[in-house]
């Protein structure tokens, strides 16, 4: 039967539509607009918070530090778990709040629930684990111990494409270690964020703690300098685009606060001759084509040797065909939801036509789809150079260019070119390839025949231009903390 409309399958009891503020609903005299990226229905409107409100949630996050930060580890992490409880429990009404906002398929949405409810879970359990030392003094009447404690109010701003798991990767981190938090979620998602903020006030976790100030484009830029900017806030945590990353370092250097930055990819898929062509084919698929291309891991670019070239290109050509079903999320069959705006769309488009004009073949796809709105097809290129728009940059969409490729040593040095290095992805059956290959990648994730990679024990995060820090495993928990040396005299 026909989709319900998005707003409609929406649960009343986790849609807020204020800012969260020193744990009390905000609403401002101006409001935005929340839309369904698939039909571009407007899905209600949210509080449109500006400087005021993001200096009160620095200032509630402030306040409320000193008694989270001193509250035992071990309650803490009962906070945290009773949160991660109350995500699984309400999985499919947060799932379906991702597919209305973002687009996705309710299957990834209720992935996302999982992978994102599982760092809550992750963090919990961390909390407890946050060792100190005690170091051998030179001096007899000396001791030397080292304390870690939490760096203060964390200011988090996350993007759209995962609007759920990109804030409790953060938070749970941040909360673990004793720090409280202020979040600016990405305006086109901002009801997955409020909704997180309903179970947090469930979960018990004290009023400042978690606060939210959802804002629309237009106040963008001046909430995000006043959370760079404040001299409360000691931390400051962003996924998004490398050229907001940068202006976000600038504003933070006034202050001298500590940062980490999950910046933009550019992920390479390399298929060597020595591959298992059909597994390569199904890792494409994946790493490809999952949230239609939206991902900071997407692969970007395929390498792929000259003597599986062809096989390869024509089995992702057929599994595209075969696999990918475009559609509304809310739709059971559908694998690919729509692109989160129109300037997304443009973006896909002009990739296809700069490469298209130099010489590369449209193999399959290559427009919008036929159900309009943001809605594009799965596009395969071939005969792709490095002198292409979507061999330099990042598309964010569902286009996947073919680059065919001699030795394994131009492989790397096509794959390495990039100023980013976020995730890497390669195909080889020969072990000692494996190791050099590996090795070599500057990319901070590298997947080995494996196109997946993400999980909630592993560090996410990326070198040169695709960021500062990692998040999630054990070492997540440390962009939270100072270490402080306390050296006790006169024994």
């Amino acid at each position: 039967g026909p989709v319900r409309a998005a707003s409609q399958a929406l649960s009343a009891a986790l849609v807020r539509r204020g800012g969260l503020v020193g744990g009390r609903w905000v609403e401002t005299a101006a409001a935005f607009p929340v839309q369904d990226p698939a039909s571009g229905e407007e899905l209600g409107r949210v509080s449109d918070c500006g400087v005021a409100e993001a200096r009160a949630a620095v200032r509630a996050a402030h306040e409320a530090g000193a008694a989270w930060g001193r509250l035992p580890a071990k309650e803490r992490s009962a906070r945290l778990r009773r949160w991660y409880e109350l995500m699984m429990e309400n999985k499919e009404e947060l799932a379906r709040i991702i597919t209305a906002e973002n687009g996705k398929p309710l299957k990834e949405a209720q992935g996302e629930i999982v992978y994102s409810a599982s760092f809550l879970e992750w963090f919990a359990e961390e909390a407890r684990r946050v060792y100190g030392d005690v170091i051998p003094a030179s001096a007899k009447d000396r001791r030397v111990l080292v304390l870690k404690q939490p760096v203060g109010v964390a200011a988090v701003i996350t993007p759209w494409n995962f609007p759920s798991a990109m804030i409790t990767r953060k938070v749970g981190a941040a909360l673990a270690a004793g720090c409280t938090v202020v979040v600016k979620p990405a305006e086109d998602t901002p009801l997955s964020a409020l909704a997180l903020g309903e179970l947090a006030n469930q979960a018990g976790i004290p009023a400042g703690v978690y606060n939210v100030v959802p804002c629309s484009r237009q106040q963008t830029a001046a909430v995000g300098e006043i959370l760079c900017t404040d001299p409360l806030v000691s931390k400051i945590s962003f996924t998004g685009s490398t050229a907001t990353g940068k202006i976000l370092l600038k504003h933070a250097a006034g202050t001298v606060k500590r940062v980490s930055m999950e910046l933009g990819g550019h992920a390479p898929f390399i298929v060597f001759d020595s591959a298992n062509v059909d597994r390569a084919v199904a890792g494409a698929l994946a790493s490809k084509y999952r949230n239609s291309g939206q991902t900071c891991v997407c692969t970007n670019r395929f390498l792929v040797q000259k003597g599986i070239h062809d096989e390869f290109v024509e089995k992702f050509a057929k599994a595209i065909e075969k696999e990918l079903r475009v559609g509304n999320g809310f739709d059971a069959k559908t694998t690919q939801g729509p692109l989160i705006n129109e300037k997304a769309v443009e973006k896909v488009e002009k990739h296809i036509k700069d490469a298209v004009a130099q010489g590369a073949s449209i193999v399959t796809g290559g427009k919008r789809h036929s159900l309009g709105n943001n809605f594009f097809e799965p596009t395969l290129l071939s005969n792709v150079t490095t002198k292409m728009l979507c061999t330099q940059e990042e598309t964010f969409g569902p286009l996947a260019p073919v680059i065919r490729f001699e030795t394994e040593a131009e492989a790397v040095a096509i794959a390495n070119a990039a100023n980013v290095g976020l995730a890497g992805y390669f195909y080889s059956q020969d072990p000692a390839q494996i190791w050099r290959v590996a090795e070599q990648l500057e990319v901070g994730m590298v997947g080995v025949n494996e196109g997946i990679i993400s999980s909630v024990e592993c560090p996410f995060g990326g070198v040169k231009e695709s960021g500062l820090g990692r998040e999630g495993s054990k070492y997540g928990i440390d962009e939270y903390l100072e270490i402080k040396y306390v050296c006790f005299g006169g024994l």
